[in-house]
């Protein structure tokens, strides 16, 4: 309602001067506002240019969007939609274009969100999976799935609405602080992978219920009071363009990102020391060599702990616009961060041996049964018919 309301005031402001402004002699088109701009009376069969508006993310200030006003006084209609068009194409300098660099995001969160909900719903589905382990791998797809869903609907329904993004509607606001959110709960959860790998490990006679109904409440409420600061202090200084911006991560929120990274790292460090030393000490009694699940567990947190950080890695060494190599960051940084979902349901469940396992078996299931069920009712019609039979010959 405040985006249309805005729009409004707009529209008459743009009336009221186009009704102070005396029209052309002859033919012309009317003043009017097509939602962005205000347009002045314009001569027929002449083109009007107006600066292009600092509200739309990718505009040049700098550039000049125009409208054409035809021979017999009417605005240029665009052939599609049949509706009067303005022509804001010349805003965007052919260096400073992301269309394709979204379309590369919005594909790879797709492909991730729907790699992510299969792996939900595989692990739900087979409940002889269900175990510690298999319940933090489960809620590291929920935070996946929950960050790729947020991402699309931000690029869907802000970065695709200019006028949104003008207006910053608190609505607006509260999904952008969702979002950052929903990106550190990555990070806690990844976190809380390597925390009970950790704890399994090296801690034998831990209690693995209260280790995951601590990494519950880890997972999802340490990132709250960084997402609430970061929301805060953007409210505080009433930052423009629904608190979206390209620079550097919020010390907020790299702060835990950096952290949960780095711990990480050093649990990793420390749990390969531990299997080094059962393996090396194997041949001895007494001594418990890991399982296969959690060597599988730990080669697949190995390869996600530095991938989920890689973005901010990048981040210090980011190309100004200008540079001949910018373009390439940013594709390399969309693939790696959009994907990141994708890799996490590949190493976490498809490749996974006990999902494989049961996907196995229940294809055996499903192809061999009709087949067994048919062979049964076979026999046993064979088995009646000859003792009917026997049956009769003795009476």
């Amino acid at each position: 309602m405040d985006d249309l309301d805005r729009m409004a005031r707009d529209r008459a402001a743009c009336d009221a001067k186009n009704n102070e402004t005396a029209p052309p002699d002859g033919i012309y088109c009317e003043g009017t506002f097509d939602t962005w701009l205000c347009w002045p009376h314009t001569l027929a069969d002449t083109i009007t240019y107006a600066p292009c508006p600092d509200f739309v993310p990718g505009f040049s200030t700098d550039l000049f969007a125009h409208k054409e006003c035809t021979a017999n006084g009417t605005w240029w209609q665009h052939p599609l939609s049949g509706q009067p068009w303005s022509n804001y194409t010349t805003c965007v300098k052919p260096e400073d274009d992301v269309s394709d660099i979204i379309v590369v995001y919005e594909t790879g969160y797709s492909v991730s969100l729907v790699a992510l909900l299969l792996s939900l719903g595989i692990l739900s589905y087979f409940k002889s999976l269900r175990c510690a382990r298999i319940t933090v791998h489960m809620n590291l797809f929920a935070s996946f799935a929950l960050n790729n869903a947020l991402w699309l609907i931000w690029y869907r329904v802000v970065v695709r609405s200019p006028v949104t993004v003008r207006e910053s509607p608190v609505w607006c606001q509260v999904l952008n602080a969702t979002l950052q959110y929903a990106l550190l709960t990555n990070y806690t959860w990844m976190l809380c992978e390597g925390l009970y790998l950790h704890t399994v490990l090296v801690s034998a006679f831990v209690s693995e219920r209260r280790l995951v109904r601590a990494l519950l409440v880890a997972g999802w409420m340490l990132p709250v009071p960084s997402a609430i600061i970061n929301a805060v202090r953007r409210g505080i200084a009433n930052e423009p363009f629904c608190w979206a911006d390209d620079g550097a991560p919020r010390l907020e929120l790299a702060i835990l990102v950096c952290a949960a990274v780095l711990l990480n790292l050093a649990f990793l460090c420390n749990i390969v020391r531990v299997l080094c030393t059962k393996l090396r000490a194997g041949g001895g009694a007494g001594v418990a060599r890991p399982s296969a699940t959690v060597l599988h567990a730990l080669r697949a947190t190995c390869l996600l702990a530095p991938l989920l950080g890689l973005q901010y890695l990048l981040t210090p060494f980011r190309p100004p616009r200008t540079a001949s190599w910018w373009l390439v960051y940013e594709y390399v940084s969309a693939l790696t961060t959009s994907l990141q979902g994708l890799c996490v349901a590949i190493l976490y469940c498809f490749c996974n041996g006990e999902v494989l396992a049961q996907l196995r078996r229940r294809w055996r299931v499903l192809t061999f049964r009709p087949r067994a069920n048919s062979t049964t009712n076979t026999t046993v019609s064979f088995v009646r018919s000859a003792g009917a039979g026997a049956g009769e010959e003795k009476v």
